[in-house]
């Protein structure tokens, strides 16, 4: 399935961002505080979808499938990149 032509749009505009920037629109616009964690972990931090997911269980004790982190990411990358 290829990604929507404003999700790329976003990608791009993303890499404009400093790291604060970036956790600065996270903390505004994604409501949950275990999307907003794994979202930060993956385009600050620059985790694999496997080490958010494994540090998820070492360190907050929620398992979540490399697939659920997938979703997850993505859903919440669609909802930033609409404010960026």
């Amino acid at each position: 399935m290829e990604k929507p032509k404003e999700y790329a749009d976003g990608r791009d505009r993303l890499d404009d961002l400093s790291n604060s920037q970036i956790e600065n629109l996270i903390d505004e616009w994604i409501h949950s505080k275990r999307d907003r964690m794994i979202l930060k972990l993956r385009l600050i931090d620059g985790l694999t979808y496997m080490q958010t997911s494994d540090y998820l269980y070492e360190h907050e004790k929620i398992y979540l499938s490399e697939r659920q982190i997938k979703n997850i990411v993505y859903k919440a990358e669609a909802k930033l990149f609409k404010h960026i």
